[in-house]
């Protein structure tokens, strides 16, 4: 349903104006995470400082160049606390969902995840 902008076979559950603006960055210009840069780079918080935006409910890959992580400019994503992750990526048509409970390797596997599956299409 978010990656077709609100529909899901064929039924419109989210109007594609909310989707938008659900997955548009709401950081505003200058704003800076408290958390140093390199503790960002660990695991991509949204921070404009490594590109990432945040939208309504979303991080956001504002910046694919300053992102530690592959996946094009408006790519959204989001992990939950017992290691689950997901990832939508409008522009490759693409969504990967990790569903996993392991405490403390959490981060490696979101990590890999996203290189794998950008490796796997060549992107």
């Amino acid at each position: 349903m978010l990656l077709y902008e609100g529909t899901r076979d064929g039924v419109r559950l989210v109007s594609p104006k909310t989707i938008e603006h659900m997955t548009s960055n709401h950081i505003p210009p200058g704003y800076r995470y408290a958390v140093p840069i390199q503790s960002q780079i660990l695991w991509p918080s949204p921070s404009m400082e490594t590109g990432q935006g945040f939208g309504l409910g979303f991080a956001i890959n504002c910046e694919p160049e300053r992102s530690p992580l592959p996946g094009s400019k408006g790519v959204y994503y989001w992990s939950g606390a017992g290691g689950t992750t997901f990832f939508v990526d409008p522009k490759e048509e693409l969504i990967a969902i990790m569903m996993t409970s392991a405490r403390n390797q959490e981060l490696n596997f979101h990590r890999l995840l996203r290189q794998y599956v950008y490796q796997a299409i060549g992107g």
